[in-house]
């Protein structure tokens, strides 16, 4: 089973956890092979990427979007297997991305000129997982 889009029950959760101010994006990114754009041919590059490099689109694609919502990267990494974790399981790509707020990071995920380009990293993702952090205390 992948994780590429949030479920209802999922949005639920996150909006009843509460979290007041900034809001930090834990995303763990596994890349397809050759990235797959049937979904959005419109967004195709003339010639087969692959998962990284159409990533790599939909990020220049993001960044003014999110930075314009008062977001920005904090960290942008390569991954591996686990030190501590499932043998079997690994991620290519970990990113922290922070938010002024849920509301905030909402917003900007129902903002349609950043909604034009998210063909890019559903043609990039074999799998993914986005965990809300919150600052302790």
């Amino acid at each position: 089973m992948t994780h590429l889009e949030p479920t209802e029950a999922a949005a639920i959760a996150t909006l009843r956890r509460g979290i007041r101010g900034p809001v930090v994006m834990l995303n763990l990114l596994r890349f397809r092979r050759v990235a797959d754009y049937a979904a959005t041919p419109d967004l195709a590059p003339p010639a087969p990427v692959t998962g990284a490099e159409a990533y790599a689109r939909y990020i220049a694609h993001t960044r003014p979007h999110l930075e314009a919502s008062g977001g920005a990267i904090l960290f942008d990494g390569t991954g591996g297997p686990w030190f501590i974790g499932p043998e079997a399981e690994h991620w290519h790509r970990a990113l922290l991305i922070r938010q002024a707020s849920l509301e905030a990071f909402l917003a900007f995920a129902r903002n349609e000129a950043y909604l034009g380009g998210i063909g890019h990293r559903t043609a990039a993702l074999e799998d993914s997982r986005l965990l809300p952090l919150a600052p302790v205390g």
